[in-house]
């Protein structure tokens, strides 16, 4: 009597497990692949931080051969020193951030990457925005929700690499601000000032050759005062010369 209702009921389920198997196949392969950046224990202001990068791969074309990062307020280039990564691959600083860049990896490798952070800035979360490069000119764009429906990329929705910081450790202080090429030259032009003064004194060499002959006026004066003398002397002479012949 209630065969047929319990055939419709199967039906119905097996039905909607197709359905939600189906999205979930559709729907594993974007959620499945992450970047993400590690360090254990990390906390706002700590110093000398390796941060572990990884970013997996999505291309069953391509393999990846750049990773560009942009980094988050309170961090530079000038932060940050390359530590290892992919065999051949280099480092190099940008005007937002730096890249990590070299052959490309296989299909389908991830690619993983450490660096040292001088000092990890007083926040609580910090978010390293990635664009991911293959070699055939594809770019992931781990870069967030928002910023991924207006920069276009897979339409995944690729989150940006996060980290979360600890509360900074007592007493802990923001160290001076890493030096850049510019004040590294302003210092070594600063550096050779000192030296400057001393080009100045071929400058000062005609003052020295004026107080010498300040020097040699005093000794022309007695000359001058000998000659004056000499010739009263010879006046007088002739004078009483001439009044003797006179008499």
């Amino acid at each position: 009597m209630h065969h047929p209702t319990l055939v419709r009921s199967l039906r119905l389920t097996g039905a909607l497990s197709a359905v939600a198997f189906a999205v979930t196949v559709a729907t594993a392969g974007p959620a499945a692949a992450h970047a993400e950046v590690e360090a254990e224990g990390a906390r706002a202001l700590d110093q000398n931080v390796e941060l572990t990068f990884s970013a997996e791969s999505e291309s069953a074309a391509a393999g990846i051969s750049k990773l560009e990062v942009v980094l988050p307020k309170g961090l530079v280039p000038q932060d940050i020193t390359y530590e290892e990564g992919p065999k051949g691959w280099k480092f190099a600083p940008t005007g937002r951030g730096y890249t990590v860049s070299g052959p490309k990896l296989a299909v389908g490798e991830d690619a993983e990457y450490v660096v040292t952070v001088r000092q990890l800035p007083d926040a609580k979360e910090l978010v390293f925005k990635t664009l991911q490069t293959y070699s055939d000119g594809k770019v992931d764009r781990w870069i967030g929700l928002e910023e991924e429906a207006e920069g276009g990329g897979h339409g995944h929705g690729h989150p940006a690499p996060r980290l979360e910081l600890k509360a900074a450790a007592p007493g802990a202080k923001s160290v001076s601000p890493t030096p850049t090429k510019a004040p590294t030259t302003s210092a070594s032009s600063s550096a050779t000032a000192p030296q400057e003064p001393t080009a100045g004194e071929s400058s000062a060499d005609p003052v020295a050759d004026e107080t010498k002959d300040d020097d040699a006026m005093p000794m022309a004066v007695p000359l001058g005062i000998g000659a004056v003398v000499l010739v009263l002397g010879g006046g007088v002479w002739w004078f009483r010369n001439r009044r003797s012949g006179s008499a």
